[in-house]
């Protein structure tokens, strides 16, 4: 949801309870449009993240650390210059605008007091970070300039006076009375919704927080204005009132939504109507804010490498989908080489009947049962022999061709095939080191370039991560090992597996290995029908029903030399048909 008035309303009271006369110890900029200033009070050290980008637009304290640049931006180095060192006198927000203003009491270049402000707009893409100098009102810099060419109503220069951002024409809802309230919601349009309504007319409520509101006073959420009356308006005033009332307190505790894996998927700056698909947890609204982006950037994160990943696999699959169309053009052209062979053949035998500029002969083809006339095409400046031998020379030239062309155009297919089962990797990847993995195993394999060296320096040797499978427990007590890419594979197939364990695969589908470790015992039907589920689960037929899954023992699998990662043969292998379960097993630690 978005990050509205109302939450930076309770952000701003509790960043007043622990940083107010903080001092400002450094000042980072990890990414262009963020910002995080370390700030020292007696007790501890606390870390304050500003965020200007359009999808991320922010403030809030943070128990995260990013990775800084090694050279600090402009902007950055200005910060630096002009509040490092600086005590923090206050966090002001005007009711309930999405507009934070940093006091900060410093000295300037002569060592004379000065007030600095560090204004911290957080309205999505129109979201900024300006630095202001007191009194005099004058911007020093912006994380994003601009001029009049984007804004008429202002201009973020250096230089320029600071003007606030237009100042909404609504109603502060913790400071309006019943009346001011009804008459507030019923000037919007008849047509919008509810929920619509309240946005338009409530300074500081976005649409999802007007939403919940609405759901707390048991209203229809979708309820048009047009269908409100004495007894809605009444209902959700009386549901209003406790809230703002808690807000005014800096009781107001805020929700973080989070789906049944755990994972942040929303938040709210007040409670909301709970649905059992979900959990609930009440915490401060920095805290709360802080869980959600910091799992909202990892997961974009690790969208971004993953995209990056399988933007080089689709490049070089196209390239080689093009190299193997001729390969096969090639192989389809040289299959005529027995036609030539013929030719020959028929020539020899027949050499006899050839004489010097002829242009063609028509001759009996003796391995025909029928005996039917070939009509063979002469070189007339060729004498008889001259043209056998050309014949022959062509077949052998077109021979070579073939086998050479096929050659090439099997290891394109298992080239693709490769790339196939990496893009399997990638589709199962859940973390950072799951996607460094198969980064390294695409730079090893030549598809990703080594970063350059620079002059002066040594190249980092590569240390290949400890190889994780992941780890289950049957309901039989076996333990069900499952690699995530194909470093994993080959490393659990080929070195962790005995010859007595249990290999699973997808029959014919790029996926994971899959190893049940038996300890010389017999594996009940119970737990290979859950680790066929796990091996269908983790393979491309993962959103597929009824699939196929191979197993056999690790003993009667083989890696042929030279074959790419990932890539194994095996034999006396049976095959159970599955449908794709998660959660077939219990997930234990990793090995």
């Amino acid at each position: 949801m978005p990050f509205d008035g109302l939450f930076l309303y309770n952000v701003c009271h509790e960043l007043n309870d622990n940083l107010r006369q903080g001092r400002i110890e450094k000042i980072y900029q990890p990414a262009r449009e963020e910002i995080v200033l370390i700030i020292s009070k007696p007790g501890g050290k606390y870390r304050l993240i500003i965020n200007a980008n359009a999808q991320n637009a922010r403030l809030h304290l943070t128990g995260k650390s990013a990775p800084n640049p090694t050279a600090p931006p402009m902007f950055c180095m200005l910060l630096r210059k002009h509040l490092e060192g600086g005590k923090i006198s206050g966090f002001l927000q005007s009711g309930l605008d999405r507009v934070l203003n940093i006091q900060v009491d410093c000295r300037d270049e002569l060592g004379r007091p000065a007030v600095k402000s560090l204004i911290c707009e957080i309205m999505g893409r129109h979201s900024n970070i300006i630095l202001v100098s007191r009194p005099d009102n004058t911007i020093l810099d912006g994380i994003r300039r601009y001029g009049h060419a984007v804004s008429r109503h202002r201009e973020v220069l250096p230089g320029q006076p600071y003007i606030p951002p237009p100042e909404p024409q609504k109603v502060n809802p913790l400071m309006v009375s019943e009346e001011d309230f009804r008459e507030a919601v019923m000037n919007g349009q008849l047509e919008d919704n509810l929920a619509v309504a309240l946005q338009k007319s409530l300074d500081g409520l976005s649409i999802p927080t007007c939403r919940e509101i609405i759901k707390l006073a048991g209203l229809e959420p979708n309820i048009l204005l047009n269908y409100c009356g004495e007894h809605e308006l009444r209902t959700l005033w009386q549901t209003w009132q406790p809230l703002a009332s808690d807000a005014r307190k800096q009781k107001l505790q805020s929700v973080l939504v989070c789906n049944c894996d755990g994972e942040p998927v929303d938040f709210f700056p007040l409670p909301v109507v709970k649905n059992e698909k979900f959990t609930y947890t009440k915490a401060r609204a920095n805290d709360t804010v802080d869980a959600f982006f910091s799992h909202k950037i990892i997961r974009e994160i690790i969208n971004k490498q993953r995209s990056q990943l399988l933007s080089i696999i689709n490049k070089e699959a196209k390239r080689i989908q093009k190299k193997l169309a001729l390969q096969r053009k090639s192989v389809a052209e040289a299959g005529e080489s027995d036609r030539l062979r013929l030719y020959g053949e028929l020539l020899t035998a027949n050499i006899y009947r050839l004489e010097r500029g002829m242009q063609g002969i028509e001759l009996e083809n003796y391995h025909d049962p029928e005996a039917k006339t070939v009509v063979i095409p002469l070189d007339k400046s060729l004498s008889a022999s001259e043209n056998v031998q050309s014949y022959f020379k062509k077949y052998n030239k077109a021979n070579k061709t073939k086998k050479a062309a096929g050659q090439m155009a099997r290891l394109s297919e298992e080239e693709l095939q490769y790339l196939d089962s990496v893009k399997a990797a990638l589709e199962i990847a859940e973390n950072m080191d799951d996607l460094n993995e198969i980064r390294q195993e695409l730079t090893k394999q030549g598809y990703i370039k080594k970063t350059a060296v620079q002059p002066g320096k040594k190249r980092e040797k590569d240390t290949p991560q400890k190889i994780k499978p992941l780890q289950y427990v049957s309901g039989d007590g076996f333990i069900v090992l499952v690699g995530k890419n194909n470093r994993q594979n080959d490393t659990l197939t080929l070195k962790t597996a005995e010859d007595s364990d249990i290999w699973l695969h997808t029959s014919k589908i790029p996926g994971s290995h899959v190893i049940i470790r038996t300890k010389g015992r017999e594996v009940p039907e119970k737990t290979l029908l859950e680790a066929a589920t796990l091996a269908a689960y983790f393979s491309r037929a993962r959103e597929s029903t009824n699939v196929p899954v191979d197993y056999t023992l690790r003993k009667h699998v083989k890696k042929p030399h030279g074959a790419k990662p990932g890539y194994v043969i095996y034999e006396k292998q049976k095959t159970v048909f599955v449908n794709p379960q998660p959660n077939a097993m219990q997930q234990a630690e990793r090995e």
